[in-house]
């Protein structure tokens, strides 16, 4: 028996990973930003839900770390995409924040260096990728090599579905070496952004924050979400899914997010790896100094 024994969907009304779930033809304009699929609670209750669980992953994440100790290749990774302020650096925030950090790897991939820029686009992405019993977080990743190109024409199709192929060959062979790849784009609604630009440009704590390249993207909203529909659709698979997630409300968002990982976790059925050593041996060794 596995050391956490739980039903998928624990806290919510259903599971929401097959609510969530892209699907082929996935049509962006379609999904209600503002919509919290398989929770009718408050922002009270979603916040509370959360926090009540955090006790939880935390406890899978020492079991999978624990298992890279004795050789097990187990290892998460989550891909957040995401329109500008749709809330990547929160749900790493909130949701593995209090984790430990020994367990946990985050990277945000910017900009590539021109160094970078003269690699293959995987190749900065295999750098960061965590190792086995850890759990890897990636605020935007590969996907923005099949995104900004395409929004800004520097992709003919034939370059297009040859990145589309490098990264579904990229993702089977992660998931053949025991990675949980969990993919999630954090569907933000266009006048919920602009609030959010508003009020960062309002606060002067927040203003460093602001990037004047965002009012360009914006200004290509429905072209990005054209690119991510496309992108979705080319890659999603069971063995690294895409999950729509709606995130006007964040507090939806990241309780989402934690499920997901820990329904992830809980599907590996794991437990404490036998000691390596006589426990009785040891004991009286110990008892003897």
């Amino acid at each position: 028996m596995s050391a956490v024994d739980r039903k998928p969907g624990t806290g919510f009304e259903q599971d929401v990973r097959p609510l969530l779930r892209a699907r082929p033809g996935l049509a962006l304009a379609g999904v209600d930003t503002g919509s919290t699929p398989g929770f009718s609670g408050s922002k009270k209750l979603g916040t509370a839900l959360r926090a009540a669980r955090e006790s939880e992953l935390s406890e899978l994440q020492r079991l999978i770390y624990a298992g890279a100790t004795a050789g097990a290749r187990h290892r998460v990774l989550l891909v957040l995409q995401g329109m500008d302020t749709s809330g990547k650096g929160g749900v790493i925030q909130h949701v593995l924040g209090g984790l430990s950090p020994h367990g946990v790897h985050t990277h945000g991939f910017g900009r590539p260096t021109p160094e970078e820029a003269a690699q293959h686009f995987l190749e900065r992405v295999r750098r960061q990728l965590p190792r086995p019993g850890v759990i890897g977080a990636f605020d935007r990743s590969h996907y923005e090599d099949v995104l900004v190109p395409v929004v800004h024409d520097m992709l003919e199709d034939r370059q297009l579905e040859r990145r589309y192929a490098e990264i579904r060959e990229f993702e089977q062979e992660l998931a053949e070496d025991g990675t949980i790849v969990v993919k999630v784009f954090l569907h933000l609604g266009r006048d919920e952004q602009r609030q959010n630009l508003m009020a960062r440009l309002g606060d002067r704590t927040k203003q460093w924050k602001f990037d004047p390249s965002d009012l360009t993207a914006r200004s290509r909203w429905d072209v990005y979400m054209a690119a991510y529909e496309r992108a979705i659709d080319a890659t999603d698979a069971d063995h690294a899914p895409w999950y729509v997630v709606p995130t006007d409300r964040k507090w939806y968002a990241r309780a989402v997010v934690q499920e997901l990982l820990i329904s992830a976790l809980a599907g590996l059925h794991l437990d404490w790896p036998d000691p390596q050593y006589d426990v009785g041996e040891m004991r009286r060794r110990l008892a003897a100094l």
